[in-house]
């Protein structure tokens, strides 16, 4: 079940890529009119309505980012089948059309239906369709169907399989709708203390790779939040809106740079040459882009206990900057580029509050990792025992020669029966788990993860889909 989750979690980093688009254009757009949000500039609106237009049919972007993704070999056929199918579906569960089939008054028409295009809605025609397309993309008809076989077949099957979605959500999506709506209330009933359990949660959910369905409920308008929606159309409450992303932002720019600083002072001396260079290209991607696995992957499965910290860590700067509502928002992460594109929307509240607040984490994050990690001695980047010290693959190699280092310590490219890539990981289904050299890969990636015996899943960065590109073109 969490290897499917996984795969899921791995193809919402399409649609989720498109994000920054919308922000870039928003943010430019805000900053030129930061009063009239548009009204004033006609070259403010001409970006705000670009922006808005994406962030106003995610369900659309969904469906098509994810269907794309799910497939193994990412084909268009399934990204126009999970349109076709995201029609189907929400025009058979409009408002409208459910009266119509249930004869019933369109005033009594369950209010889940209203909000039947949505993130989640999307995401689950992206799956049915993605897998529609890997099970019947080379079934062959015969002679006098043989137009429809192969990839053809695939829209005319989703299309189908949509309708009888339709009718089952009929009955189930009320029930999920209120569902989600009572837990995404429960967290914002407590408030700030509700921003703060969401980010203790969203932290613990990284290493199994399912942070991204917790933050469809609080980011999209899966149960009503619609945190980053709301925030970048200016539709909300300023001070609050933007509370579920705001406290990220003193965590990627500022606090896990002081634990990348703890991790280099800490290592052995033989060691922290080669550390620093690893710790110091991590800080500078999550500084700039919010991107901090390279440095998290690098402590939470040597020292859980310090990853624990981190958790708690973050939701105390959740909670924080929701207590005093400094707000910011992001659309892809909570990195200076996104900060600096939010702190001129309409709901960007004291913005640069979270900056001073980010230089008292990093003072927290260094202090309290350097005194663990020396206290109780754990094996955090540099301090591993010599046999078993990770080394960072040389930033001189290409990635073709990355991609046949890793290749020949996964057992050769035909023990590889399929490999895919998220934002900063490789992610492979191997066939034989003894050809497999986990000491040899922990030298030339950042971290490895074992969620199973016939699955690996190595830490690379975020040039990752370069050396998977090339890992699958030694395949082929």
């Amino acid at each position: 079940m969490f290897k499917y989750l996984q795969k899921i979690g791995k193809s919402l980093m399409f649609p989720v890529a498109v994000l920054p688009a919308a922000g870039l254009m928003l943010g430019i757009g805000y900053w030129l009119d930061p009063a009239g949000w548009g009204g004033n500039s006609a070259i403010a609106a001409f970006l705000v309505s670009s922006g808005g237009a994406i962030l106003d049919n995610m369900g659309w972007i969904f469906a098509i980012g994810v269907a794309f993704g799910i497939t193994k070999d990412n084909h268009g056929a399934s990204a126009l089948s999970a349109l076709v199918g995201y029609f189907i579906l929400t025009k058979l569960l409009s408002p409208n059309t459910v009266a119509q089939l249930k004869q019933i008054p369109i005033e009594q028409v369950p209010a889940a239906f209203g909000k039947i295009q949505n993130a989640f809605t999307g995401i689950l025609m992206g799956v049915v369709a993605g897998e529609i397309y890997n099970k019947f993309h080379k079934v062959e008809l015969n002679r006098a169907f043989a137009f429809f076989s192969g990839r053809r077949l695939v829209p005319i099957i989703t299309s189908v399989a949509s309708m009888i979605l339709s009718f089952i959500l009929m009955i189930v999506w009320p029930v999920v709708f209120n569902g989600l709506v009572v837990f995404g209330k429960s967290f914002v009933s407590l408030g700030p203390i509700g921003a703060g359990l969401y980010g203790f949660f969203n932290r613990l959910l990284i290493p199994l790779g399912l942070h991204h369905a917790l933050n469809a409920v609080f980011w999209f308008n899966t149960a009503g939040i619609n945190d980053l929606g709301n925030f970048w159309a200016g539709t909300g409450t300023k001070g609050v809106t933007g509370m579920y992303m705001a406290g990220y932002f003193p965590i990627m720019m500022f606090g896990l740079l002081g634990a990348a600083l703890a991790f280099i002072h800490t290592a052995k001396p033989e060691n922290r040459d080669r550390v620093s260079g690893i710790m110091i290209a991590g800080m500078i991607t999550a500084f700039m882009t919010g991107v901090t696995e390279p440095i998290e992957f690098a402590f939470m499965f040597v020292a859980p206990g310090l990853y624990l910290v981190h958790a708690g860590l973050t939701a105390l700067s959740l909670f924080i900057s929701a207590q005093m509502q400094w707000i910011a928002g992001f659309n892809f992460s909570g990195g200076a580029i996104d900060w600096i594109l939010s702190s001129k929307t309409p709901l960007a509240n004291k913005p640069y509050m979270l900056l001073v607040q980010g230089v008292v984490f990093f003072i927290l994050y260094y202090v309290i990792f350097r005194f663990l990690i020396t206290k109780f001695n754990l094996k955090t980047p540099g301090r591993e025992e010599a046999s078993e010290d990770v080394k960072e693959t040389s930033s001189e190699s290409s990635f073709a020669d990355t991609a046949k280092i890793i290749c020949r310590y996964v057992g050769g490219a035909n023990n590889i029966s399929f490999v895919d890539n998220c934002a900063t990981r490789l992610r492979f289904e191997i066939k034989n788990d003894e050809l497999v050299d986990d000491k040899k890969l922990k030298e030339v990636s950042l971290g490895i993860v074992r969620p199973s015996k016939n699955t690996l899943q190595l830490i690379i960065g975020p040039k990752v889909e370069f050396v998977c590109d090339e890992i699958k073109n030694l395949i082929k």
